[in-house]
């Protein structure tokens, strides 16, 4: 499978990709007190593999490959309270191991309409209509212009 169009090398096999789904099913599940898909719904895993790109792939692929190999061969075959107990002990022993992918889910999770939906967040780019951001208290930034210049000028 394809990650993006300018990254035609970029592949995930459909092994890998069952695996990135149990992980991000684990990662957020579904929640029907809000009406909000897990995030191994066909349409968010879609988005998920859609931007993994050069980047992120070879940490992508070693962490998937890494986790099947962990869980016996595939992290799919095996009972869910059981795949819950193996993310939960490699992600406490390695806990960097899974920054990519939680990264990568929460994005593409994050920008699915449903989701957005159920936080009260209309789905559109912030732009040309742009966000209403309540005024605060100016002052807070004294400290920081009082201090002075911390930088170097290059």
């Amino acid at each position: 499978m394809t990650s993006s169009p300018e990254a035609a090398s970029l592949t995930v096999s459909d092994s890998q990709v069952a695996c990135l789904a149990c992980i991000a099913g684990h990662m957020i599940p579904a929640s029907s007190e809000f009406g909000v898909p897990a995030a191994n719904d066909p349409v968010i895993l879609q988005d998920i593999l859609s931007i993994i790109d050069h980047r992120d792939h070879g940490a992508v692929v070693s962490l998937l490959a890494s986790v099947d190999d962990a869980a016996g061969g595939s992290l799919c075959a095996v009972g869910t309270a059981d795949q819950a107990a193996l993310l939960a002990r490699l992600r406490a022993d390695r806990p960097g191991f899974f920054a990519v992918i939680e990264s990568i889910v929460a994005r593409a999770y994050y920008r699915d309409s449903r989701v957005l939906a159920s936080i009260g967040v209309e789905h559109r780019p912030p732009f040309p209509k742009g966000y209403e951001v309540e005024q605060g208290n100016w002052s807070l930034l004294d400290p920081v212009c009082e201090r002075g210049k911390i930088y170097r000028d290059a």
